[in-house]
C-alpha cells in the first residue's frame, strides 16, 4: 500500500473523503450547472458510488480527486486532485489532474489554488513526470484553470472521449499537458 496523502493551501484542506461529506457530494454531482459539461447530472447512488471509487484510488495509489474542505468554515465544497486515468487514449498511461467545486465557490481562485497544490505534491512528492488535463471543448472554465496553472493545449492531442457515444455534443475533448521541468520552470 501507498502512503496516504493529504495536503493543504493557504485556504483549503485537500483531503480524505469522509461519510459526512455523502451530502455535499450528492448536490454538487446533481447541480445542472456544475454539471453542464459532464453527460448528465448524478443520482444520490451514483455520487455515493463516486466517492467509493475516489476512497478505493486513494487506497490503491495514496491520491486521488481529494475532498476540498474550507479551512475558514469547514465546510465541503467539491473536489480537486489526481488520478490514474482510466480509460484507453493516445497519451494514456497518464495521471490526470481535475476538479469540480460548487457553484457559491466559483470564481475566487479555489480550483487553482487547490489544483497547485495537487501539482505541487505531483512533482515534488511523487516524482511524476507530466500530468495532464482534458475537458470538452467548450469547457472554458476549466480551461483558464488549466492554463493558469501553467498547462500547455497540445493541439495534436484533442481526441474523442471513449467513454461517450459517437455524435455526443461533448465528445471532442482538448488536452493540455504540463511536464515536470516546467512546472518547476514557472515556479
Amino acid at each position: 500500500m501507498n502512503e496516504l496523502i493529504e495536503l493543504e493551501s493557504p485556504r483549503l484542506y485537500l483531503r480524505r473523503w469522509r461519510a459526512q461529506d455523502l451530502p455535499a457530494l450528492a448536490a454538487l454531482n446533481a447541480d445542472p450547472e456544475v454539471m453542464r459539461y459532464f453527460p448528465t447530472c448524478l443520482s444520490r447512488e451514483q455520487s455515493d458510488a463516486l466517492a467509493a471509487r475516489l476512497d478505493s484510488h486513494f487506497t490503491e495509489h495514496g491520491f486521488t480527486f481529494w475532498a476540498l474542505e474550507r479551512k475558514d468554515d469547514g465546510s465541503l465544497i467539491g473536489f480537486t486532485g489526481l488520478a490514474r486515468v482510466d480509460f484507453a487514449a493516445p497519451f494514456t498511461p497518464a495521471v490526470e489532474i481535475g476538479w469540480r467545486l460548487a457553484r457559491a465557490h466559483w470564481a475566487q481562485g479555489f480550483a487553482r489554488e487547490a489544483a497547485r497544490a495537487a501539482l505541487a505534491c505531483a512533482f515534488d512528492r511523487l516524482q511524476l513526470d507530466e500530468v495532464v488535463s482534458f475537458t470538452t471543448l467548450g469547457n472554458r472554465p476549466s480551461r483558464r484553470v488549466m492554463e493558469s496553472i501553467g498547462m500547455q493545449r497540445e493541439l495534436a492531442g484533442d481526441f474523442e472521449h471513449p467513454n461517450l457515444p459517437p455524435g455526443h455534443p461533448l465528445r471532442r475533448h482538448v488536452l493540455y499537458r504540463l511536464r515536470r521541468a516546467d512546472w518547476h520552470l514557472a515556479l
